[in-house]
């Protein structure tokens, strides 16, 4: 689940990298090479254009063009068959660059960039077909642009979202209590301890009498006895002497 994820978050990163490049592109574009061209002579600019879409068929263009496209193919079976944080964000932005830049590229710009080069720039058709050009051309490159940026919100919320880095957290087990023994404490009942003394269920005493302290000897008239120990018989002890009347 970790791979998958960090897999995903990383699709995630490429995807937001590709489709901001290739915003970039049709943005300036749009705000400053077509303008160019289009005040230049119609078969300066018609030329230039023919140029430029030559040489930009280069590895490096087509790296970051259709390599994107993949990673948001990838990211779209992704999102829909695994149950990533921020999903439709990735859905979202997947299906703009696709439908927004390589659907319009393929079925707009591209068919107008090959037709616009097989017609002689300086001549009157050439002419025409510059200004009808740039006519088509430009609106469906402006769409690219604000497909492109609206791709790369979506792949930015769908980060924020979580997308790729859903952490699963572990039922936590409670530790069983148990008890602490009770020494000498009863819990049922009102049982006495020792004389006079009653124990509550928590083991407080209420009520304690002190004990009666032991007696060691008894006076009984004027004669003083003894305790009997048990194993004696009883005696008569000597009468105590009277004092001096």
């Amino acid at each position: 689940m970790t791979n998958t994820l960090n897999f995903t978050k990383l699709l995630t990163l490429t995807g937001l990298v590709g489709t901001a490049l290739m915003g970039g592109v049709f943005y300036a574009f749009g705000t400053a090479v077509m303008g160019s061209l289009q005040r230049m002579p119609a078969g300066q600019g018609a030329a230039a254009m023919n140029l430029i879409n030559t040489r930009i068929q280069n590895p490096l263009f087509l790296l970051i063009f259709m390599g994107t496209a993949l990673v948001c193919v990838a990211l779209g079976i992704i999102a829909l068959v695994k149950d990533t944080p921020g999903k439709w964000w990735l859905v979202a932005g997947a299906a703009l660059y696709l439908v927004g830049v390589i659907v319009v590229s393929f079925a707009v710009n591209i068919p107008l960039n090959d037709k616009l080069a097989t017609f002689d720039p300086h001549s009157t058709a050439g002419a025409a077909e510059w200004l009808n050009y740039l006519a088509k051309w430009n609106p469906a490159n402006n769409l690219r642009a604000v497909a492109c940026a609206l791709g790369v919100i979506a792949f930015g919320l769908a980060l924020a979202s979580g997308a790729g880095s859903k952490t699963t957290t572990s039922p936590t087990t409670a530790a069983p209590t148990t008890a602490a023994p009770t020494t000498g404490v009863p819990t049922t009942g009102v049982p006495t301890t020792g004389a006079g003394s009653i124990a509550r269920a928590d083991g407080v005493h209420q009520g304690a009498r002190p004990a009666r302290a032991p007696q060691y000897g008894s006076t009984q008239g004027n004669q003083f006895q003894l305790p009997n120990p048990g194993w004696q018989t009883p005696q008569q002890v000597a009468p105590r002497p009277q004092s001096w009347q």
